[in-house]
């Protein structure tokens, strides 16, 4: 996701995603409201599916982060929709985008509500991992509900045109962060679940562009994933 580039455009798409579609989990006490009838469900069958509802059960920490090696900064409640992943919108996806600007750019962008777009981390050409949004929640970060719904969104500090922003620090710490992602949610290393924001159906976006170098990439997630990284 390009922080500077397009804004107009994505802003409309994060507008669209701004009406939260039912869960899974929703639809299953829906279901059983519906089966046992409204008038008839028991006070204690209540009490059993309360923590059913999106959003309830999990605890929330401020200032937690889901990566150990990440620092929490957090975004503007603006740019991303409360959920409670992956029991209402199942998670196999890690999307990777790129900042086309500096790491404090992409960080003051998140942080402004009038933005309307965010990724879960930002990783910084020096390897520094920030997490802005919990990966319970949903980032407005593809241009696409669905997509924003199943996956976990990366930034990388720098510009698609300059391949020597891509440095190995940043892929060592990108690939251990995706490598969790993927062992978290039980995600396939592969290509067909990590996937660059223009694979996106729809995206108007080129990022990571062409000198990303993806075989590099999915090979230190795979060597990760394995602990050998």
């Amino acid at each position: 996701m390009c922080v500077e580039d397009r804004m107009g455009a994505r802003k409309a798409s994060a507008g669209k995603d701004g009406d939260r579609r039912i869960g899974r989990r929703a639809l299953i006490v829906g279901g059983v409201a519906a089966a046992a009838g409204t008038a008839v469900l028991a006070r204690d069958e209540l009490g059993r599916l309360w923590w059913r509802v999106p959003g309830v059960e999990k605890p929330r920490e401020q200032g937690a982060v889901d990566f150990a090696d990440a620092r929490w900064v957090a975004a503007s409640d603006a740019n991303w929709r409360r959920a409670d992943r992956p029991d209402d919108y199942g998670i196999d996806m890690v999307i990777v985008h790129v900042t086309q600007g500096s790491f404090d750019s992409a960080v003051r962008a998140f942080q402004d509500p009038g933005h309307k777009a965010a990724t879960h981390y930002i990783v910084g050409q020096d390897g520094r991992v920030t997490q802005m949004i919990r990966e319970l929640d949903v980032a407005y970060h593809a241009g696409d509900r669905d997509y924003n719904e199943r996956s976990v969104g990366i930034e990388h500090e720098g510009f698609v045109d300059r391949p020597q922003d891509f440095t190995d620090e940043m892929y060592e710490a990108s690939a251990r962060l995706t490598a969790r992602i993927c062992a978290r949610y039980d995600i396939p290393v592969d290509r067909e679940h990590i996937i660059g924001h223009v694979e996106v159906p729809g995206t108007d976006h080129t990022d990571p562009g062409p000198h990303w170098d993806w075989d590099r990439y999915m090979r230190l997630v795979r060597r990760a994933r394995t602990g050998t990284v």
